[in-house]
């Protein structure tokens, strides 16, 4: 909460000075259990609003502070205004990702560095894979990587070597612009989850318990798209980019994650887009893995 208050960029970093230790504590604990395993770190997300108060639980304490006159009510009067600065309407499409990034890059720059440091300290060296979310313009991931290089060569790390930087593709203007933004991408990671609603324009949130019931009733879907990829629409951007992503970079690593990496269905589709990866929550791991066995031998036998 302090970083999010503070007043300007020096007042951050002082708060993320404090962040610093355990985050690294955080990695360092990863990349120790994973033994020299590649590990594909996601760099921050959400968007700020989701680590202060509800605003609306805000504004009707305060009016009991007011009434009560409460000794702390210029405390809780400065956090309500912090807390109106950073509302967003629509946060899911707000200033999140990489957009965090590009107006705060001391945030990133104190998750590299943790990353960087807890990496150094491990006997066996882990992989870091370093990946920047939500990002939809080339030049957006150019400036990331940047960023990330610089901590990097503040460790003595060079990228490509000692660790890799990549995107998530979770926007359908990322699928256009897939062989611009390879240029700047040692991976992509397709967020499965947040490409079908940008894609769809679902809130997953809503239509789930709103009218996917009714769509299956009455045939115009055969599952939930967050369940199976709709191949069709948000699969033909995952195989548009998978494409053209590398005829600009002939090494690109490609995968998804989301819970679609664990759907046997999905997986079978993410196979023959070319993929060389699924990811899924843990619970799901077996049954991914019979299935992308089952969907290569399909595909050798084919």
């Amino acid at each position: 909460r302090a970083m999010i208050m503070a007043a300007d960029s020096q007042g951050r970093r002082e708060a993320l000075a404090d962040l610093l230790p355990l985050q690294e504590e955080d990695f360092g604990g990863i990349f120790d259990a994973m033994q020299g395993l590649p590990v594909t770190i996601r760099l921050l997300d959400p968007p700020l609003h989701e680590f202060l108060p509800d605003l609306a639980e805000l504004r009707a304490q305060l009016e009991r502070a007011r009434l009560e006159q409460h000794a702390d009510l210029d405390a809780q009067e400065r956090l309500l205004q912090r807390v109106e600065e950073i509302h967003e309407g629509n946060p899911m499409l707000g200033t999140r990702g990489v957009r965090l990034g590009i107006l705060y890059p001391e945030i990133y720059e104190m998750q590299v560095h943790a990353i960087m440091r807890a990496a150094k300290q491990i006997d066996e060296p882990p992989h870091p894979e370093i990946m920047i979310p939500l990002v939809a313009y080339e030049h957006e991931l150019e400036i990331a990587r940047e960023l990330v290089m610089a901590v990097g060569e503040e460790h003595d790390m060079k990228v490509g070597e000692d660790y890799t930087v990549g995107t998530m593709i979770e926007l359908p203007r990322a699928c256009f612009i897939a062989n611009l933004i390879a240029r700047h991408a040692d991976f992509f990671s397709f967020g499965t989850n947040d490409l079908t609603q940008t894609a769809l324009g679902f809130s997953r949130d809503d239509v789930e318990s709103k009218f996917i019931p009714t769509y299956i009733e009455r045939k115009i879907v055969d599952r939930s798209p967050f369940e199976t990829i709709d191949s069709p629409g948000v699969g033909w951007l995952v195989r548009l980019a998978a494409w053209v992503g590398r005829e600009a970079h002939p090494g690109l690593k490609l995968g998804i994650c989301g819970e679609h990496g664990g759907d046997p269905d999905s997986i079978a589709f993410f196979h023959r887009a070319g993929l060389d990866y699924v990811s899924c929550s843990p619970f799901r791991v077996p049954i991914a893995r019979i299935a992308a066995a089952q969907a290569a031998l399909a595909g050798s036998e084919g």
